[in-house]
């Protein structure tokens, strides 16, 4: 095999990989700000006052300094703000007063409007003080949720320019006390329903983390409708169906979580890193423009539809019979699927992976016996990466949880990294070493048999299906038309998928799940460099 060769592929491919992972190809690209644009400055303004002091439960007086700004945002937007106090609240051993503002905005044309109402929701809370390792810290709350409350403010001010061509009201809800058990929403919902009895959408606005793109994390149950207005509206998109799967078994919470069950809608966050959430690098030093114009180039498109729209005039127009099966792919889009549609094509998928197989029956033992290698390779991966993580808290002093999120290790990201780029190397060594299509062939068997049982268990499945199919695709393509070009493209197809998506996955789970990251990363690598392997050996 062409050692040098197979590196230069895998160099070449990883830097392109690694722009996508930081969102070069994902996020909207820096653009002159034009008067009808969503404004970024304008956005910083609000977070700069937002974040000049901590203002938890436990900060009243620069909490109502904040609130007093807000009401004066709201009023500049043309609305008498209402306030909903709620005194003698408690949330994690605390005692407070907690206050939400709406503001409320009607179409234009009442007459021909609906009954339904856009509600956008973010928090004006900051984090109460914790101690993520050693020092006891309060957040600044720039991103969380300076972000939520400046990118709400902005879609409210970019939407009224068009009031007059509105069918449905707008509705902003700033909630208080957020970060303590999202006091201000569940007291909302208890006692003042009246606030939601019109809604017709939920688009709530989050932050875990200051940089990098903003991900679709989660939505109401029975997506379809939502997903179906998502895709055709939103630009740059970033989501996975998956992370709804995952986010359900963290012990997080928004405010949307109080209502996603009842309304039909939408949660964006950033989420990256762990380490500047809820502590006090969530300030306005660290804050992202990129992330911010991704919030507006996602949420603006979708809400100025939705208040157009005469089609959502109905309050229960969005709500949809069955969750969508959905994902982003940089460059290439949002893919989104019924579950019928979905099940096809992994059906299509695996006749692909059989017809290769069929054309390529030689030494199916050997590669019998490769499929079970690689999954021991993944086992040991996850192993060697827990082990890592643990050591790396010993030496941070931050607290190990096994899976679990962990804060305070400073140099997590970058022992990410380096167990990934370790875990490529060590994949690109076996293939050097010869019978690169028995690997090959082994890894895809096993790939096959995890498609069936992951659609089985959980009705997702992407992090193999994608692998599988593209390299079944490029493999018969190779087979059929005898140019070996078709290798190097399946291997970037599957790192533009995989880069972004473990990327996700390792800032969403944290250090703490590295293991994970790394038995997703093995089926991911063993199939990318596999092909990259098979264009530069002599094999036929």
């Amino acid at each position: 095999m062409k050692k040098t060769g197979l590196y230069l592929i895998i160099a070449s491919l990883a830097a392109m990989s690694i722009a996508v992972s930081l969102g070069l190809f994902s996020m909207p690209p820096e653009r002159p700000e034009t008067e009808d644009s969503f404004s970024v400055e304008r956005v910083q303004k609000d977070i700069k006052f937002i974040s000049s002091d901590h203002h938890s439960i436990i900060h009243p007086e620069q909490r109502n300094e904040v609130r007093d700004y807000l009401i004066s945002r709201l009023r500049e937007l043309g609305t008498e703000p209402a306030l909903y106090s709620y005194p003698d609240s408690e949330g994690k051993g605390y005692k407070f007063d907690a206050v939400n503002i709406v503001g409320d905005w009607a179409p234009a044309d009442i007459a021909n409007a609906g009954n339904a109402r856009l509600l956008i929701v973010a928090h004006y809370d900051s984090r109460y003080p914790w101690a993520p390792v050693r020092d006891t810290v309060c957040s600044y709350g720039a991103a969380d949720d300076g972000y939520g409350v400046g990118s709400a403010l902005e879609t409210v001010t970019i939407l009224l320019r068009n009031r007059e061509s509105w069918s449905q009201g707008v509705r902003l809800l700033l909630t208080d006390a957020e970060e303590v058990g999202m006091v201000g929403m569940k007291k909302a919902y208890e006692l003042n329903p009246e606030l939601f009895e019109d809604v017709g959408l939920v688009i709530n606005i989050e932050a875990r983390g200051t940089y990098g793109p903003v991900l679709l994390f989660e939505t109401s149950p029975g997506n379809d409708r939502i997903m179906e207005l998502y895709e055709g509206f939103s630009r740059y998109p970033h989501t996975y169906s998956l992370t709804n799967v995952v986010y359900r078994m963290m012990p997080n919470f928004t405010d949307f979580t109080i209502v996603k069950d009842e309304l039909p809608g939408v949660n964006f966050s950033t989420i990256s890193d762990v380490n500047h959430y809820h502590t006090d690098k969530d300030c306005f030093a660290n804050i992202s423009t990129s992330s911010i114009r991704h919030y507006g180039a996602q949420i603006v498109p979708l809400a100025e539809e939705f208040v157009r729209n005469p089609e959502y005039a109905d309050r229960d127009s969005l709500r949809g019979s069955e969750d969508r099966v959905f994902f982003t792919v940089p460059l290439l889009g949002l893919f989104n699927f019924s579950k019928k549609g979905y099940l096809v094509v992994n059906i299509v998928v695996l006749l692909l992976m059989a017809g290769m197989l069929l054309m390529e029956r030689k030494k199916m033992l050997s590669a019998l016996s490769w499929a079970g290698l690689w999954l021991l390779f993944a086992v040991v991966a996850l192993i060697v990466g827990e082990v890592a993580a643990w050591i790396g808290c010993q030496v941070s002093g931050a607290k190990f949880a096994l899976f679990g999120t962990v804060s305070g290790m400073q140099f997590d990201n970058a022992l990410m990294l380096g167990l990934a780029v370790a875990l490529a190397l060590v994949i690109a060594n076996m293939y050097r070493r010869g019978k690169v299509q028995e690997k090959l062939k082994g890894c895809l068997i096993l790939l096959a048999v995890l498609d069936i049982i992951l659609l089985a268990v959980l009705g997702e499945n992407l992090f193999v299906l994608i692998p599988l199919a593209v390299s079944s695709l490029v493999i018969l393509l190779w087979k059929i038309s005898g140019w070996k070009l078709f290798l190097p493209v399946g291997m970037a197809l599957i790192l533009l998928h995989a880069c972004s998506f473990l990327y996700d996955l390792s800032m969403a789970l944290t250090v703490g799940a590295v293991g994970a990251v790394l038995l997703i990363a093995t089926f991911e690598f063993a199939a990318a460099i596999g092909l990259a392997a098979l264009f530069c050996s002599e094999e036929r």
